[in-house]
């Protein structure tokens, strides 16, 4: 709170004052109680460093947000506690070590939103031109971790993601999930003055609709992100940028108009990937390739002992090797850890039945998911 705020003629209304005099206390305390953990967090990124231990540890992490939700009784909601919680996690990890994060740019990507929302405010983030060089600066050790989209719940897997796992050693550390909104930006404020849109192509694809209804006449111009779309939309007069709110901001762009995306559950799934190995929580995903025979019946009998197992499959694409022609891998995601005694057998005997098989990485169940939630059945 201000001082201009604490002193403003509010307090001359009888029992403000005293209420604003407690939050004064609160406020005090809660700053000196945020120190005393981020001093405690000190002496653990020590410990860590002694142990040559991994600074993020997203399974912590999850454990922390997932204990507060069930701990909180509101009126905060689950969604600012873990915005709250979220920064506060991610000063800890900057006292204990400066972190480096890399994204698909450039600012204001959904990669980007995606990012801050997993990482907090408080590291340092670097935009990539492409998804390549994510995967490169990481394993260079330029980057401690990258953040890459790889499938939304509209426009299907993002092809380009999955095929680089096929020749890189780095894990997937976590997910993220972000409900995606997209707004129209502008400098002008009415829609009879849009000549030209520009942005992605998947962005288009799900605002079709909304633009055939609204802005039919107009020329659809494609760019390599929403953000870039945005950027040239702040350049140009009479243009207009399909992205994101916090574009807006960045590009100092008016919202023209708000939600026109033609479905509303629209989210995009996006993967954290380093060389630290998560730990189990319980409430694990693990990720898995592999090349199966040329022979009818190979993929069915190499997928059986995950039925076998009573273990539940989220998530089945085949990709070309594009070393041979007509030969694939398979990308499978299953519920459960590495670590689990029945995830670890399943796999092993997966692996006997394959020319070629590898574990991408065993992280938490991103928030949002959909996938089975404990003692829950599978939602839609």
């Amino acid at each position: 709170m201000t001082n201009s705020e604490n002193h403003s003629n509010d307090d001359s209304i009888p029992k403000i004052s005293p209420l604003r005099n407690s939050i004064n206390d609160i406020d005090a305390n809660i700053l000196d109680l945020i120190n005393k953990r981020l001093l405690l967090a000190k002496k653990i990124g020590q410990i860590k460093e002694l142990n040559n231990a991994p600074i993020l540890d997203s399974t912590r992490e999850t454990t922390i947000i997932k204990r507060l939700s069930s701990l909180n009784k509101g009126p905060l909601s689950n969604d600012a506690l873990h915005h709250i919680f979220t920064e506060i996690i991610a000063t800890s990890r900057e006292i204990q070590k400066p972190q480096i994060v890399t994204y698909l740019g450039p600012e204001a990507t959904f990669t980007h939103i995606a990012a801050i929302k997993h990482f907090g405010r408080s590291i340092s983030f670097v935009p990539q031109p492409n998804i390549c060089d994510i995967f490169s600066e990481v394993e260079k050790n330029a980057c401690h971790y990258g953040v890459t989209p790889v499938e939304n719940s509209i426009e299907g897997t993002v092809n380009y993601t999955v095929d680089l796992f096929y020749d890189s050693d780095l894990k997937i550390c976590a997910e993220i999930y972000l409900a995606i909104s997209h707004d129209l930006l502008s400098t002008k404020e009415s829609l009879n003055d849009i000549r030209v849109i520009y942005s992605h192509p998947h962005a288009f694809a799900q605002c079709r609709r909304w633009l055939r209804k609204n802005l039919p006449e107009c020329v659809l111009e494609e760019c390599s992100s929403t953000a870039l779309a945005a950027q040239k939309a702040s350049e140009e007069p009479g243009s207009a940028a399909i992205a994101s709110r916090e574009a807006a901001y960045i590009y100092n762009l008016r919202v023209t108009a708000s939600k026109i995306e033609d479905l509303s559950r629209n989210i995009t799934r996006f993967l954290v990937i380093g060389k630290d190995k998560s730990s189990r929580t319980g409430y694990d995903k693990t990720s898995i390739m592999f090349v199966t025979s040329h022979v009818p019946g190979a993929l069915n009998r190499v997928l059986r002992p995950i039925a076998d197992a009573g273990i539940n499959m989220v998530k089945l694409e085949s990709r070309p090797t594009k070393h041979e022609n007509w030969n694939y891998f398979f990308f499978v995601d299953i519920e459960g850890h590495i670590e689990d005694a029945i995830v670890k057998k399943t796999i092993s005997e997966m692996k006997d039945l394959c020319l070629y098989l590898k574990c991408l990485g065993s992280y938490p169940k991103g928030q949002g998911s959909g996938v089975r939630d404990q003692g829950a059945g599978v939602r839609d």
